[in-house]
C-alpha cells in the first residue's frame, strides 16, 4: 500500500510515537510524507520516507494530487485540532479527497492505530 503519513508541530511527536509502535508493519509499506514529518520519520524511526514539501508550502496539496491519482492507499493525518492552520483550505481540501475517492483517513493516534492494526488482519 501508499501510505501517506502527515503531522501538524504539535502532534509530530505523537506520529513518531505511532511509527515506532508500527514500525514493522509501516516498512511492509511505501510512505510518502509531508516535510518535516518525513525527515523526522527517517532520522527518528529509521523508516525509508519518500519527503515531499511542509504542509504550509505545498505538501498537503502534493498527497491529495497523488490520491486523486490512484496513488495514495491510506492516510494518517494527525491534526491539531486546537491550533489555527494558515494554510486550512489545503487541509479542507486533502480531507474532501479523501471522501472523494474513497480513501480511509485517521486523523487522531486512536484511528490511526485501529487503521493500522486493520493492515494486519486478513480480509
Amino acid at each position: 500500500m501508499n501510505i501517506a503519513l502527515i503531522a501538524h508541530d504539535a502532534q509530530k511527536d505523537r506520529m513518531i510515537e505511532l511509527a515506532r509502535e508500527h514500525a514493522a508493519l509501516l516498512r511492509e509499506h511505501r510512505l510518502v510524507a509531508t516535510g518535516t514529518t518525513g525527515s523526522r520519520l527517517c532520522a527518528e524511526v529509521g523508516l525509508a520516507v519518500e519527503c515531499l514539501r511542509s504542509g504550509p508550502l505545498g505538501g498537503d496539496l502534493q498527497i491529495g494530487a497523488r490520491l486523486a491519482e490512484g496513488h495514495i492507499d491510506l492516510v494518517l493525518f494527525l491534526r491539531d485540532p486546537m491550533t489555527a492552520q494558515p494554510h486550512e483550505p489545503d487541509i479542507t481540501a486533502l480531507l474532501r479527497a479523501c471522501d472523494v475517492h474513497d480513501v480511509a483517513c485517521a486523523t487522531n493516534p486512536a484511528s490511526a492505530r485501529r487503521l493500522l492494526r486493520s493492515l494486519r488482519s486478513p480480509g
